[in-house]
């Protein structure tokens, strides 16, 4: 297996186990090839969920971005549900699960098709 095959493998255990959703494998390797180089480093492949700045990041570069969403308190909103899902306590809060999680919420697979 690739080191992408095996940090696929540690994101879907993680929405296994911490998140108690079973993750669409399909879906879930898109978004980690999404994120880019961004999965290799230790800094980059997890969100600080406390950081107001990174979560606005998120939500800038990700939700709007990305996927396409207008402005509007509910991307926030769903940015804090995807970040309590995962648990407030849990360090290791990786980007594409939490990127994964999002796109659900909004119903936004298709950006991935």
């Amino acid at each position: 297996m690739s080191k992408r095959d095996d940090l696929i493998a540690k994101y879907a255990e993680d929405l296994r186990t911490k998140c108690k959703m079973e993750p669409d494998m399909a879906l879930l390797t898109k978004v980690t090839i999404g994120c880019g180089p961004a999965i290799y480093n230790a800094d980059s492949s997890t969100v600080a969920g406390t950081d107001n700045a990174e979560l606005e990041t998120i939500k800038k570069n990700f939700l709007m971005k990305k996927l396409g969403l207008a402005d509007s308190p509910a991307l926030m909103e769903a940015i804090h549900a995807v970040i309590n899902t995962y648990g407030k306590s849990e360090r290791s809060k990786y980007r594409a699960v939490v990127y994964y999680m999002l796109a659900k919420h909004f119903k936004k697979e298709a950006v991935y098709a």
